[in-house]
């Protein structure tokens, strides 16, 4: 069992070190995954499809009716982007991801941004 083990992590070594594929995913494939579900609950749920935002719920307070808004995250500098990830604030939960996946994610969004605008153009 053990052999077999070490021999399924050599090959993904080997696997990920090939020229030709730099890994098993690349960036805007992990930033996806991260942005539908870094943590058990995806960014997607409360900040949209494309981080546009939208609205999580509509509730009643002191007979008025109000909304719970997740702000768009798609046009955020990527240091306020990281400071809002990284801080816990409001509802937004502290899912203490590593920059690098902080990174990946907004990068994902940007590409999303960026495929929208060529669309666009077409």
């Amino acid at each position: 069992m053990k052999k077999t083990i070490l021999f399924l992590g050599l090959c993904c070594l080997l696997w990920s070190n090939n020229e030709k594929n730099e890994g098993f995913i690349d960036d805007l494939e992990y930033g996806k995954y991260l942005y539908e579900n870094p943590r058990g609950i995806g960014c997607k749920k409360c900040h949209g499809e494309n981080g546009e935002g939208s609205i999580i719920a509509v509730y009643k307070h002191n007979g008025r009716q109000r909304e719970l808004k997740a702000p768009a995250i798609n046009n955020l500098p990527f240091e306020r982007f990281y400071d809002r990830v990284t801080k816990s604030k409001g509802v937004m939960p502290k899912y203490f991801l590593v920059k690098k996946e902080i990174k990946v994610i907004y990068q994902y969004l940007a590409s999303k941004k960026l495929s929208k605008q060529e669309d666009s153009n077409k």
